[in-house]
């Protein structure tokens, strides 16, 4: 025999109070009813197991209190930390996410964003390079949402820009490099690369005073490792990675080739992500404010959901260079 789905008449039977005072109270407007009804509400809920459904209350409320995440590659730990940000901003204000890892892969993306337009999310967190703004407009259940692009070139859809310095980023690595009399250094950046890290190579460029070699990566570490056997036909004695993770696949890749850091090469990387301080050398990095780049881009964002008429919103966060042990003078 089919059991009997619970729904907020009989919450409202229950608890004794009327249906718009349970819904009123269910939805998170408890701060105007008297503790005890409040509590008289939440006891019938829970004695009777009600769960709300969810596709009803988004044809009442016209929300769904759902935000989507897309990001290129959750096992890389600075989308891993990035998203943990995010997310305990939006559960603290009810909001749940649906998280989707698209591997910088076009298709995926869009495949991405029509999922996230058939379930009516409230807004939209893109992280990735794997999706266009071109795509996303053609959406028209998204035209209408608040979407935060982090670090990306921005366009006429986009209100708020959340992001760090990564010019400057780029700038503290050159200065290093330059006070430590390096003359020849390799980069290793991906070919196409979104505007955050466009901007860490122009700032290393446009400050360094040696030459620069650039090989093109993908923003993982075997990308790295893979790059060694042609820095080693090069006369560089420093290697910048455009991340982390790239820095890391040298680290593997030099080992593997009998070279040791830093007294063959130097070494600096950018995020400062956990491993970084593990690491043996320890990673010079820039570090940026991952956690709180998710928390700011998270606020932003229910900021905007819930006043979408206010005046632009531009965070730019600060970054700083960590010195460890994998630099060192020529």
């Amino acid at each position: 025999m089919t059991k009997k789905k619970i729904t907020i008449k009989d919450v409202a039977k229950q608890s004794g109070v009327s249906i718009t005072t349970v819904s009123q109270i269910l939805n998170g407007k408890y701060r105007q009813f008297h503790p005890d009804t409040v509590k008289k509400v939440f006891k019938a809920r829970d004695d009777l197991g009600y769960a709300p459904d969810y596709f009803a209350r988004r044809m009442v409320m016209k929300k769904s209190q759902t935000i989507g995440i897309i990001v290129p590659d959750i096992t890389n730990p600075f989308f891993a930390t990035l998203v943990k940000g995010i997310e305990e901003v939006l559960f603290k204000s009810d909001f749940m996410t649906i998280l989707c890892n698209v591997d910088t892969d076009d298709e995926k993306g869009i495949k991405a964003l029509e999922a996230l337009n058939n379930r009516g999310v409230d807004g939209l967190i893109v992280a990735s390079s794997g999706v266009s703004m071109g795509e996303l407009v053609k959406q028209e259940a998204l035209k209408n949402i608040p979407v935060i692009e982090l670090d990306r070139q921005s366009t006429s859809q986009i209100k708020d820009s959340i992001k760090t310095d990564d010019y400057l980023g780029g700038k503290l690595v050159a200065n290093l490099l330059n006070d430590l009399e390096h003359r020849i250094v390799a980069v290793l950046f991906p070919e196409s690369s979104s505007q955050n890290i466009l901007k860490r190579l122009e700032g290393f460029s446009a400050n360094f005073l040696g030459d620069v070699i650039y090989f093109a990566t993908d923003l993982t570490k075997s990308s790295g490792k893979k790059r060694v056997s042609d820095i080693l036909l090069t006369e560089a004695t420093a290697i910048f990675a455009a991340n982390d993770e790239i820095a890391f696949g040298v680290y593997a890749g030099l080992s593997d080739c009998g070279k040791k850091i830093p007294d063959d090469y130097s070494v600096v990387g950018y995020d400062d992500i956990e491993m970084s301080s593990y690491i043996s050398p320890s990673l010079t990095t820039v570090s940026q404010p991952i956690f709180e780049l998710g928390q700011k881009t998270a606020n932003t964002l229910i900021q905007r959901i819930e006043h979408p008429e206010m005046d632009e919103t531009e965070i730019v966060l600060p970054v700083q260079l960590i010195q460890r042990l994998s630099v060192a003078h020529t």
